[in-house]
């Protein structure tokens, strides 16, 4: 069945069949709707009795740890081809109840995209893995992404008719555009440029009643709302119109390591990069990888390293005595630097070697953390941590294996600092130093073990306190943590701040019986209060 599928009433039989069902339920009815709408719609439509379903459902799943028999699993899985499959879909499954989950990449950091929390929720995913069609447009330097490609599709795309054209989003290649722009979207040209939400121009969305609006039609509410605001909550972005920036034909790389044994003062250079990250010019994007290594001197010994790695939109002759003026602490030197292409920095900050070709960026299979699973959580810094402070972390860190857990600093400041928090609903602009991500991984199976390392991450984010935002405690929404609590204003608050208010008027208006919805969905005034 996965090279050619059945007809309507085999793959009827099959579904009943494997489901225990009696034809009266609206499982079939469902797929009967489907084919209502379009005679070969059923060739779309993955059922739990189809044998491509596991390997499909499996294939976007970036995080083993929603990867197992418990996890709860499709009724089926839905890939259109075309946009008016997407309005068959939305229509059928009002009509009989069945929610859906939109996965374009599926890096949900929960897995929500392709799973829920409720064992008992009817649910379908709709994946948007066959719309993912590019048009770059050079001479007005936006280009149309339809919300299946993946960042590296995108990238690549623009590579092939510019070498100085680029999109300020993230550095992950096989992310997909759907989730990642509806939550905001950072990358390495975020202090120059914004984020990827600051640079849509225009959308189509298929809305609850399954029209198909542009920001014409849609109007300015529904159009702010859906640039940050969460995916699968306002309706379904099939495809983004993006506002393309220039950069330089050649950049520069760096990586420098230190680790906090005496000589190599990690801890001091750590600290102080904090108080010069968010000045420096807006043509670098400044990360820090915080994580704990064996130690090269003490057999049996563990001791923290600090990555550092950089973009600089220039080449190596600017960058040194740039970075010997505003950050000599460091100690950068030519050897640690590279030039290429800004796609190519793609390639280099995944972790690809040097000499990838810039066709790696359409590898849709890799895999960030390859077999291990992990979670995720997010903070914002404000006012520099103290040595102290970060003493403390290292002993967090110390606590868990080699390379198992860690930090990961991202510098704001420039560009980021100029834009209001209302402008869109990611709201963290001014005042923040820095983001922290938070992160464990591990590879050992069952519950246990993941509950040893969940807890050890939540014993660093609770460390953390002290040293973050307050009122509220602030998290960027692609980093989705169900830890913050499941009551919408608690989660709603740390994502979107001030902002949260108007997306509840917005959702309240396009969708006020909520049918869009996952478990951190914006929700509509009727069903939160």
């Amino acid at each position: 069945m996965d090279t050619a599928h059945p007809s309507f009433p085999i793959l009827v039989a099959l579904f009943v069949l494997l489901l225990g069902v009696t034809s009266s339920q609206p499982y079939e009815e469902f797929l009967q709707c489907l084919e209502f709408h379009d005679s070969n719609i059923t060739s779309i439509v993955y059922t739990r009795a189809n044998s491509s379903f596991s390997s499909l459902l499996e294939s976007s799943i970036r995080n083993p740890r929603f990867d197992t028999s418990a996890t709860p699993k499709p009724l089926l899985i839905f890939t259109p081809r075309q946009i008016s499959h997407i309005e068959s879909a939305i229509r059928c499954s009002r009509a009989h109840r069945i929610q859906i989950r939109v996965r374009s990449g599926g890096h949900d950091y929960e897995g929500l995209s392709y799973s829920t929390i409720s064992p008992s929720l009817t649910f379908l995913v709709l994946d948007l893995r066959n719309l993912r069609a590019i048009q770059v447009d050079v001479p007005s330097k936006t280009a149309w992404a339809q919300a299946g490609a993946t960042l590296g599709e995108l990238y690549y795309a623009i590579a092939a008719e510019s070498r100085t054209l680029a999109f300020p989003a993230g550095m992950w290649p096989t992310v997909g555009l759907g989730g990642h722009i509806s939550g905001g979207g950072y990358g390495s040209l975020l202090r120059k440029h914004g984020i990827a939400a600051d640079n849509v121009v225009d959308a189509q969305v298929v809305d609850v009643e399954g029209r198909i609006l542009d920001r014409a039609s849609m109007g300015e509410d529904l159009f702010w709302a859906i640039r940050g605001g969460g995916g699968n909550t306002f309706g379904i972005v099939v495809a983004w119109k993006l506002s393309l920036v220039s950069v330089p034909p050649t950049v520069t790389l760096f990586t420098a390591s230190r680790t906090a044994q005496h000589k190599q003062n990690a801890t001091e250079i750590v600290h102080r990069w904090q108080y010069v990250v968010d000045k420096l010019p807006n043509d670098v994007f400044f990360m820090v990888v915080l994580n704990s290594v064996a130690n090269p001197v003490q057999a049996n010994a563990t001791t923290i390293q600090a990555s550092f790695n950089s973009l600089y939109l220039g080449g190596i002759e600017g960058l040194i005595p740039m970075m010997d003026a505003k950050f000599p602490d460091l100690g950068l030197r030519r050897e640690n630097c590279v030039e290429m292409s800004w796609a190519k920095s793609i390639l280099y900050f995944a972790g690809f070697p040097l000499n990838s070709p810039l066709e790696s960026l359409l590898d849709r299979t890799i895999s960030a953390t390859g077999s291990a699973k992990f979670k995720g959580k997010s903070d914002y810094v404000k006012e520099p941590i103290p040595i102290s402070g970060f003493e403390g972390i290292w002993e967090k860190l110390k606590e868990v294996g080699v390379q198992t857990g860690g930090l990961i600093l991202a510098s704001y400041g420039g560009k980021m600092s100029e834009i209001p928090e209302s402008s869109i609903p990611f709201p963290h602009r001014a005042g923040n130093i820095y983001q922290v991500e938070e992160v464990a991984f591990w590879v050992e199976d069952g519950v246990e073990a993941a509950d040893g390392y969940l807890n050890w991450l939540r014993g660093l984010y609770e460390y953390m306190t002290p040293y973050v935002s307050k009122n509220p405690r602030e998290a960027y929404a692609n980093y989705r943590d169900l830890d913050i609590g499941r009551r919408a204003r608690s989660w709603g608050s740390s994502y979107y701040k001030n902002n949260f208010d108007r997306l509840v008027r917005v959702k309240t208006a396009v969708d006020p019986a909520n049918f869009f919805r996952n478990e951190q969905s914006i929700p509509p005034l009727s069903s939160w209060r």
